[in-house]
Formats: C-alpha cells, structure tokens, sequence
C-alpha cells in the first residue's frame, strides 16, 4: 500500500443552477453523476477544490 494519504469526495447535490466555476471544480475532482465517489490525493489543491464547493459535496471515512 502506497504511503500518500488520500480522501474519498463523494458528490451529494445536484450542479444544477450552480455557477459555472463551481461545476468545472466538481468535474475538475472527478465527480460526474450524485452519488458518485473519487479517491483523490490529499494535497493543499484538492482540499481547496472540496471547500470551493463543499455545500455540493462531502468527505467519506
């Protein structure tokens, strides 16, 4: 197992009626259907992305 630390971004809300910034961003980690879930890399730019639009998304354990 690989020794960076990753964290699961699940998509919760609908992009719809959202600003066009904030749907690039939640297509920019990965997210592309409600429910969906990406593993990404826990870096200071992927947690930037998950505030920009954390009313849209969430964190799994």
């Amino acid at each position: 197992m690989s020794d960076k630390k990753t964290i699961k971004v699940k998509l919760v809300r609908s992009v719809i009626g959202t600003r066009d910034s904030h749907r690039a961003t939640v297509r920019g980690l990965g997210l592309r259907k409600l429910g969906s879930v990406r593993e990404l890399e826990d870096t200071a730019a992927v947690r930037g992305m998950v505030r920009k639009v954390s009313y849209l998304v969430e964190i799994c354990a």
